[in-house]
């Protein structure tokens, strides 16, 4: 049983939960481009995956202070782990692959242009020129079961290598 806390009400977050498969998702920094792009899609959806049963949790290897204002708007609970405890415990390294791969050039594109995108606009902030942890983390799903067995795991090898939501929907089938 891992012992969370959410960053957005300091509410403990059960993982594994008694009654409802939980998706953590160890994503990269508070305010990564990339991973609030991912983000916005698992929000979108996110009554489609709670009916589905899915306890969505996600984890920044942030500080609460760097994450708070860029989580805050979530339906789900964000927990920082600036340690990275979660990281090393799950296998989700820092590499330079998370940015040199080209594969995820598409994505920083993307990412940046839709972040300065909202920036103008005043619906984000930008990230810390020098997060916690640095830039070069790997994300990470990993879907339990009630009870704590874990069904599915996906290590990424790239800053985009991560499940969807009709992944995750699908795994948890």
């Amino acid at each position: 049983m891992l012992s969370l806390t959410s960053v957005q009400n300091g509410a403990p977050v059960p993982v594994p939960d008694p009654v409802r498969m939980v998706h953590l998702q160890l994503r990269r920094f508070a305010g990564c481009p990339i991973c609030h792009l991912h983000l916005r899609s698992f929000v979108r959806r996110h009554t489609e995956i709670e009916s589905a049963g899915i306890l969505e949790v996600v984890v920044f290897h942030s500080t609460v202070e760097e994450l708070r204002p860029h989580v805050a708007d979530l339906p789900f609970p964000a927990v920082a782990d600036p340690q990275r405890h979660l990281y090393r415990r799950f296998g989700a390294e820092p590499s330079v692959r998370s940015l040199v791969d080209p594969r995820v050039y598409p994505s920083i594109v993307r990412a940046v242009t839709v972040g300065t995108v909202e920036f103008l606009r005043g619906r984000a902030r930008p990230p810390s020129r020098t997060p916690t942890g640095g830039r070069l983390g790997l994300p990470a799903d990993l879907l339990f079961a009630p009870g704590g067995d874990v069904v599915a795991r996906k290590n990424g090898v790239h800053a985009d290598d991560q499940w969807t939501v009709d992944e995750v929907l699908e795994l948890a089938r």
